[in-house]
């Protein structure tokens, strides 16, 4: 039996990892600054990431929801302190999409209503709800064909306010920072706004902060920045390190019932072991005010580099684009000559999301790459 040839491969395949560092088959070593799309938040096979699920794994690797979890509340509890949404309750499934599918349903659940408003340029996922509310059409099929969704511009204040006025929206669903789409980041005015016009109409807002959530932008969660509080919050990627887990956090004033919401792996104890890892490890090394510092530094360097249109941003969630229409040729050398592991968005910009315990030092190795590859190919 073959794999699925639905994913754009690159010739490289990692067998080790450790820290900010990756090494193929042949034994060369690369500096990982995209962490597998904004995954790995504490650096790859982080020594309190490895002995938490070691620990798990030789006690109860799983049970299901029909018994008490203590690990899932301990989660929850420790969630809530480090992000500072002590009051709202936490429910766990296994990805971002998952994420996105529970918080449009409970939306829905909670007004009645089937219309909701999202972005264009969003990405939230592939499963039928999330695809609907993404910008991006050619992956929607004819199955999942029928949703009722509306889309506006981000920062296109007017038209966004005008649409949640009509007051016939399920929920308002928005990225804290728009991550597929380039790293397009929402004005702290806009998102006043729509948190504004949500809550005259008693409208549920959803901010889905699976790739811009868990420290990566200096702020737990990016919307954090602007000092809005949404009804309700979608997390993954970083929340794990690596290990499969998503989840959502709810408003008080969002109610349900149960059997609304499931999960069979949905906060399971190994996923839970590595959540509280990633929680543990950012509280005790300060991580966010690492991303903060270093984010800094390297965006202030980046914007400097010859041959760029624009570094936008915030955090280590970074994109870099470029004058030129088409990179692809500056991607391969970053990744096959300057050892270095970068994402893209389109066909021009390269986007930067490494581990939130990068050092100084690794924030330059990273632009020197950057700075040759330019020089190499495109000078």
């Amino acid at each position: 039996m073959k794999i699925l040839d639905i994913y754009n491969v690159l010739d490289f395949e990692p067998i080790k990892a450790k820290g900010s560092y990756i090494w193929d088959k042949n034994g060369n070593k690369y500096l990982d600054f995209y962490g597998g799309h904004a995954v790995i938040s504490i650096g790859h096979s982080h020594p309190v990431w490895v002995e938490k699920l070691i620990q798990q794994i030789n006690t109860l690797p799983f049970y299901s929801n029909a018994v008490v979890k203590q690990i899932e509340q301990d989660y929850a509890q420790k969630l809530g302190d480090v992000s500072g949404y002590e009051s709202y309750e936490f429910f766990a499934c296994n990805s971002g999409a998952e994420a996105i599918e529970n918080a449009l349903k409970l939306a829905s659940f909670n007004t009645g209503k089937s219309k909701v408003l999202a972005f264009n340029n969003a990405f939230h996922g592939r499963t039928s709800g999330a695809v609907a509310v993404s910008g991006y059409k050619q992956n929607i099929s004819e199955f999942n064909n029928n949703h009722n969704v509306v889309f506006a511009d981000i920062n296109d204040t007017e038209t966004t306010v005008e649409i949640i006025q009509k007051d016939d929206l399920a929920a308002v669903i928005i990225e804290g920072i728009q991550g597929v789409g380039g790293i397009i980041v929402p004005d702290d005015d806009f998102f006043k706004a729509i948190s504004t016009a949500c809550k005259t109409t008693e409208t549920p807002l959803i901010l889905d902060e699976v790739q811009s959530g868990f420290g990566r932008t200096g702020n737990f969660f990016a919307h954090q920045q602007s000092g809005i509080i949404p009804d309700i919050i979608c997390m993954a990627k970083g929340m794990g390190n690596g290990f499969p887990v998503g989840g959502i956090i709810v408003s008080p004033d969002i109610k349900y019932k149960k059997g609304q919401l499931g999960s069979t792996f949905g906060g399971n104890h190994m996923a839970m072991a590595a959540g509280l890892a990633v929680l543990e490890v950012m509280q005790r090394d300060n991580l966010i005010n690492n991303v903060k510092e270093i984010g800094n530094h390297l965006i202030k360097k980046l914007k400097k580099l010859p041959k760029i249109k624009e570094v936008r941003g915030r955090g280590l969630m970074i994109a870099i684009e470029f004058e030129a229409d088409n990179i692809s040729e500056l991607r391969n050398n970053l990744l096959f000559v300057q050892r270095l592991i970068t994402g893209h968005a389109g066909t021009n910009t390269i986007r930067l999301l490494p581990p939130l315990n990068i050092t100084k030092t690794e924030a330059d190795v990273a632009y020197a790459a950057i700075y040759n590859a330019i020089n190499s190919v495109m000078i």
